[in-house]
């Protein structure tokens, strides 16, 4: 299973879901931006990075998921970190570092070289995903970081248990699709051999809740705004096609009776173009109301 991708996934739906994570978060977690920078010369993929508004100097937050022992993981965070923080630092006034492990085996063995650093957890702060409690009484954002750890046969329960918390704890139609869609996708990378519509069907959603749903409704809704903006910009041109030929034959007759002006507006469109063509001709006013008797109908 791609975590990396997941929690990617997740910070970039919801970069607060970070800061639920932290004893002391940002006063204005709610304004900070996620993405991924690379650094050169050499060359450094830093994978998470919280970004506070570009407004103000605040705490840049470095964000590490890792799911796999790797014996050089502080070196490569601490070297990318303070090399991107150097090159920033007229923009940000302080750095924290978050690193995320589904447990306590996985980090790093040796630690002595940064224990004073990993000591403070104002500076670095260690999320251990099974130490955190019982799912189910986890804020629904932190459930989802934890549903990635759970094991295939007890995920498509708790799967739909934080789906139904969803629908009774959120009022708010977008923000329950996008948690429906998080969890769906989770599943998707968990249960890589069944397709998304089976993972759906698997999690008890109605179609009305499925992505490919609200993916059709989205399009047929953006089709017929299109539809609507042509079927506006066709009236515009007749109307003003319509106000060109009243302009032309009151210059030619003068005021219109009211029965002629009548039967102008009610024309058919696909009868404009053959009216001003028509009227290049006309000798008197009994022409125009012969030819209006003949196509207005």
């Amino acid at each position: 299973m791609r975590r990396d991708s997941i929690f990617y996934y997740l910070f970039r739906q919801s970069p607060t879901l970070l800061f639920e994570l932290l004893v002391n978060p940002p006063e204005n977690a709610s304004d900070y931006q996620f993405d991924s920078v690379a650094v050169k010369e050499p060359k450094f993929e830093i994978d998470g990075v919280f970004l506070p508004p570009e407004s103000e100097s605040g705490i840049v937050f470095f964000c590490e998921v890792q799911f796999q022992k790797d014996e050089r993981l502080y070196e490569r965070l601490f070297g990318e970190s303070f090399l991107y923080f150097y090159r920033n630092r007229e923009r940000f006034s302080d750095w924290r570092a978050v690193v995320i492990y589904p447990s306590r085996n996985i980090e790093q063995s040796d630690i002595q070289p940064y224990r004073e650093l990993l000591e403070s957890r104002d500076r670095v702060h260690r999320v251990y995903l099974n130490e955190l409690g019982d799912i189910q009484q986890l804020p629904i954002g932190v459930a989802l970081m934890v549903l990635t750890t759970v094991e295939e046969p007890t995920a498509p329960e708790i799967a739909r248990t934080l789906l139904e918390r969803s629908r009774q704890e959120s009022s708010d139609d977008t923000t329950r699709r996008a948690i429906i869609d998080m969890v769906t996708t989770i599943m998707v990378y968990k249960f890589t051999q069944m397709s998304r519509v089976e993972v759906e069907a698997m999690l008890g959603l109605n179609l009305q809740e499925t992505r490919v749903y609200q993916e059709a409704k989205a399009e047929g809704r953006e089709e017929g705004r299109e539809e609507g903006r042509e079927k506006g910009r066709e009236e515009g041109r007749e109307e003003g096609e319509r106000s060109l030929i009243l302009e032309q034959l009151t210059s030619l007759f003068g005021t219109l009776p009211q029965s002629a002006q009548a039967s102008l507006a009610n024309l058919p469109g696909d009868r404009l173009k053959p009216l001003s063509l028509a009227l290049l001709k006309f000798n008197d006013l009994s022409d125009l109301e012969r030819w209006l008797e003949e196509h207005a109908g």
